[in-house]
């Protein structure tokens, strides 16, 4: 055993619980001394029999041995630029990266083929040293122009030999563990610097209110390199020393069913996902196909991410109750990458809370009970967990009372250190103050309330649509505008505002059904979405597009970007099936204009 391994392991307790440790790479290093055998991770891959698993021992090994190929060409600090396909290959690569000291920089591998813009953003930011994939992601990928100038290595076949050169890195709370980039919603994506300290927090924020123990079990098919697939389903087992069964967002989004079979099969006590996949569960799996469904192991069902519905909560606790379920199981809760994950989250063991608010009263920022018809259901996401949660007013930085609608600002050791190489925007985002000097705070860009210490999230300040002086959020406008007519897709739309020299004008894009599409009744779905809109909401539609099913820009965890929604409306690059619009000439308008500022920069450049 190397001098540096031997140290590093007497530093640990043998004990049959993981003492407190500093970091995620003496975590894993512990459980491989003292339960080498247990096996930490599987992976379901659907297209053949196989079913790889790895051990703590195992993945010890790899990990240390893929440090060393590190060690050998980077320095610690530096950024590695990790593309996977889905399975155990990431998660060996990404403790490789913790393991020699590294900067991970989890990425999505585009589709031959596919546009390469974010990935090419992603990498203009970073400034990777390093590429980690599998052989045949290489073969495919370094002769791209975007990528060729990258220094790659293929870790799917290591020599294990040379793990026991390994040599434990200086590690302090403080470094940097990974760059989250952001799921990109409302723009580019940026890089949320993830410190070691910050992991530490919100894992164990995560294990005490989540109710963890070696007795847990998890079932996650959220991608590996979004911050709920990362640290919920891969850094919190191993904190928490219980086994996961992984699989890919694809086997889900194609077969829903699946998800819950391996739930039921693996006895899994804890998943969870953003509100469209329940939604997707209760419309695509069939009454014959669940007989053998057990889910009375499920005790914790988070979800977050994006709004959660009321009626989702419900449809999906009716529909599964026959086969185990317990509605008690839903946890909604509230985070993002700048807080590492976690922020709020309910009692285990309580029904969901819902509140019924006026919908007017919302749109003017204030909360006023009712149960009209037309109230609003919305769904609290707990209460503070471990951090401090304000409710401030957006313009004039002042907390405001109970019950009263502002930005959601965090303040707590799970806040990330900011944004990488964005010093400007860390500073207005990360280091927020109130007119009290009470900070620093993170502003989320959410708006929310809290009534009873529960936080409400009722939008985000970017996406609230003000038409003629009056507050609309986006989210209620696109569940009207679902509901107007049954060739609709349910979750598949977006509602935002195009700035005109009237003001700001309402526009809908929405996917259409594909049993629909043959035989297209789009005058008939328009005017229907026109109506239901002036009808609940008393704004009239400026423009609408029906698009192919499946085609609307969504982050990697299924929200819909409704920026680049907006974008590719105006230029034209949506899968538009039929369209109407108040003014048909708006698009010309703005390619020219487009073309304009492209020409003006040109000649400033030369």
């Amino acid at each position: 055993m190397h001098d540096g391994i031997r140290h590093f392991a007497d530093r640990q307790e043998n004990t049959n619980h993981c003492p407190k440790q500093e970091d995620f790479t003496s975590i894993l290093h512990y459980r491989s001394l003292y339960q080498p055998e247990q096996v930490a991770y599987r992976f379901l891959d659907f297209t053949t029999e196989n079913q790889p698993q790895i051990t703590y021992a195992e993945l010890d090994q790899t990990a240390r041995s893929i440090a060393v190929r590190i060690s050998a060409v980077i320095a610690p600090g530096d950024r590695v630029l990790l593309l996977y396909p889905p399975g155990l290959d990431f998660i060996t690569a990404f403790f490789g990266c913790l393991y020699a000291g590294a900067i991970a920089v989890p990425a999505y591998p585009p589709r031959r083929n596919q546009n390469l813009l974010r990935l090419q953003s992603i990498i203009n930011n970073s400034q990777p040293s390093l590429v980690l994939t599998t052989g045949s992601l290489l073969t495919a990928w370094t002769t791209a122009p975007e990528l060729e100038h990258l220094l790659w290595i293929a870790t799917d076949i290591t020599d294990l030999d040379i793990a026991g050169d390994w040599i434990p890195p200086q590690i302090s709370a403080s470094d940097l563990a990974f760059l989250q980039y952001t799921s990109g919603s409302t723009g580019m994506p940026k890089g949320v610097m993830v410190s070691h300290s910050n992991l530490m927090h919100n894992s164990s924020l995560i294990h005490r209110y989540f109710r963890h123990s070696p007795e847990s079990r998890g079932v996650i098919w959220l991608p590996l390199y979004h911050d709920m697939g990362l640290i919920g389903g891969v850094l919190q087992p191993l904190y928490g020393g219980f086994p996961v069964t992984l699989m890919s967002a694809l086997d889900f989004l194609q077969k829903p069913l699946r998800w819950l079979q391996s739930i039921s099969q693996e006895h899994a006590t804890t998943s969870g996902a953003p509100n469209f996949a329940y939604e997707l569960c209760v419309r695509k799996i069939k009454p014959e196909q669940l007989a053998d469904l057990d889910l009375s192991s499920w005790s914790l069902a988070f979800t977050g991410a994006e709004p959660v519905r009321a009626e989702t909560i419900e449809r999906f606790s009716q529909k599964f109750a026959p086969y185990g379920f317990r509605k008690e199981a839903f946890y909604p809760c509230y985070g993002m990458a700048e807080t590492t994950l976690i922020a709020t989250g309910g009692d285990h063991s309580r029904l969901p809370k819902v509140q019924r608010v006026d919908s007017l009263s919302l749109e003017r920022h204030q909360v006023k009970p009712s149960n009209h018809p037309t109230a609003r259901s919305l769904v609290s996401c707990g209460q503070c967990v471990g951090q401090k949660i304000s409710i401030v007013d957006p313009q004039m930085l002042s907390s405001l009372s109970q019950n009263q609608v502002g930005e959601v600002w965090v303040l707590g050791a799970s806040v990330a250190h900011g944004y990488w190489q964005q010093s400007a925007l860390t500073a207005t985002t990360f280091c927020a103050y109130t007119t009290n000097g009470d900070g620093p705070f993170l502003r989320t860009g959410d708006l929310g309330f809290i009534n009873d210490g529960e936080l409400y999230i009722t939008g985000r300040i970017k996406d609230v649509i003000i038409v003629r002086g009056q507050n609309h959020y986006p989210q209620d406008i696109e569940l009207t505008v679902e509901r107007s007519h049954p060739a609709l897709k349910p979750w598949g739309g977006a509602a935002f505002a195009l700035e005109r020299t009237d003001g700001e004008r309402l526009v809908v894009v929405y996917e259409v059904e594909r049993s629909y599409l043959r035989q297209l009744p789009a005058t008939e779905i328009i005017n229907c979405i026109r109506q239901a809109v002036i009808a609940e909401h008393s704004i009239s539609v400026y423009g609408v597009a029906l698009l192919k099913t499946g085609s609307i820009p969504k982050t990697s965890s299924g929200k819909i970007q409704r920026y680049a929604c907006r974008e590719g409306f105006l230029k034209g690059s949506l899968s538009i099936v039929a369209d109407w619009s108040e003014d048909p000439q708006i698009r010309s308008e703005f390619i020219q204009l487009q073309s304009d500022v492209q020409k003006v920069l040109q000649q400033l450049s030369t």
